[in-house]
């Protein structure tokens, strides 16, 4: 599909030699960057190369690995099922998920995975929909007690196991929790958790419900858990840097073969929480549902009041996003959404209240509903999230667009 930019007075001039630099730099090896103005494309422009053998120009319909981004896509999945009365938010996951009955917590001074005492609550929908019902990932913190457990149980940040979706959250389910459910933010597998409950809910494989009620009305055709062979030559490389400490030092090399890597066929484990390809024209197609209240070109996804309902903080008082590698301050979560709840110094005053996600190859989008303005930008670097090229993009675009 082509993207339609619409005539503005808008000069992204100064943005477009800023991503260039970029490219010319070796420090990312292609970048997509989209500007909406409410639901109306107002720059959309590609640089450099779908890969740096060939150095073939990026192509408008290029394949992403989307990473986490999928993560949003996965929260409206589950929020549809909300709207349709099958769970509220406040159900204890084990009522979908039986494997979640029984709960174990670590110790806040835990030095063993056995170091446990008993959940003081079960978890609920709303805690896996913010990240904060106590689950990890086995890879933000390698030599923590939680995320050696994980690993230890064979379940990684890539869900690379062999497992499918129910036979994840059977094993995360023996696992300790981090902190007592609600009372902390931690980034974790919660969201793949969500997409078995898309699964049991429904009584449709998560596949199939995307491609049912999101992508085919949606007519993101390009988007789903794989890449057909049709569509091989479409699919960017991934590349990773020479040193990851230093996010400006030029320098890549290829991290995954297209045609040989994981992509290549249908997987057993279809990730809710990062498993997603698509293409910058599909994802528009999302973002625009999003922005315009639910529904777009006639298509109803979602009602207005539940995004309003996802764009609301789910977190404990004096509970933030934290990582221990990126400073998010100010950074409170939704169902499915980071939320810019105060402003650091230096941010531009349209940031406050901006919801956000992104994914760790560096597929970024976020929404002003002050200023109406959408941004998207998408690089194929691993890893790329919250990388100064996405801050350079958003710092330009509040300072573009009126």
């Amino acid at each position: 599909m082509t993207i339609q930019v619409v005539e503005n007075g808008f000069d992204y001039s100064e943005m477009h030699e800023r991503m260039q630099f970029y490219i010319d730099s070796n420090i990312l090896s292609c970048c997509s960057t989209l500007v909406m103005k409410g639901t109306e494309v107002v720059d959309y422009k590609t640089f450099g190369f779908m890969d740096l053998e060939d150095k073939q120009p990026l192509l408008e319909d290029a394949i992403y690995r989307m990473y986490s981004s999928t993560k949003i896509v996965t929260s409206v999945a589950l929020m549809m099922l909300f709207e349709e009365g099958k769970f509220e938010l406040g159900d204890p996951v084990y009522k979908f998920i039986s494997d979640f009955d029984r709960l174990r917590v670590l110790k806040p001074d835990a030095q063993t995975v056995k170091d446990t005492e008993e959940a003081l609550s079960p978890i609920t929908i709303s805690q896996l929909l913010s990240h904060s019902a106590g689950l990890s990932y086995g890879f933000i913190e390698p030599d923590s007690v939680i995320d050696q457990a994980y690993n230890d149980s064979g379940v990684n940040a890539l869900g690379q196991s062999g497992m499918d979706l129910e036979e994840l959250c059977s094993v995360i389910a023996r696992l300790p929790l981090a902190y007592q459910p609600g009372t902390s933010w931690r980034y974790s597998f919660a969201t793949d958790v969500c997409a078995r409950l898309v699964e049991v809910i429904s009584g449709r494989k998560f596949d199939e419900f995307l491609r049912e009620r999101l992508f085919e009305p949606l007519n993101m055709r390009d988007t789903g858990f794989w890449v057909d062979e049709s569509k091989m030559d479409r699919f960017v490389t991934m590349y990773a840097p020479t040193d990851i400490f230093d996010p400006m030092k030029p320098g890549l090399v290829q991290a995954e073969d297209p045609r040989s890597g994981p992509y290549a066929s249908k997987p057993k484990f279809l990730s809710g929480g990062g498993g997603l390809v698509s293409t910058v024209s599909d994802y528009l197609s999302f973002l625009q549902m999003i922005v315009s209240g639910g529904s777009f070109n006639e298509v109803r996804i979602l009602k207005s009041e539940t995004l309003e309902l996802m764009r609301m903080n789910q977190l404990a008082p004096e509970v933030g996003v934290a990582f221990p590698m990126w400073s998010m301050p100010g950074t409170v979560f939704g169902l499915g959404f980071a939320l810019k709840q105060s402003l650091a110094e230096g941010e531009p005053a349209g940031a406050l209240n901006e919801y956000h996600w992104g994914g760790m190859a560096g597929t970024h989008s976020w929404m002003s509903p002050s200023q109406g303005i959408t941004g998207f930008c998408l690089t194929q670097r691993m890893p790329g999230f919250w990388h100064p090229f996405s801050h350079e993009f958003k710092a330009h675009c509040y300072r573009i667009t009126r």
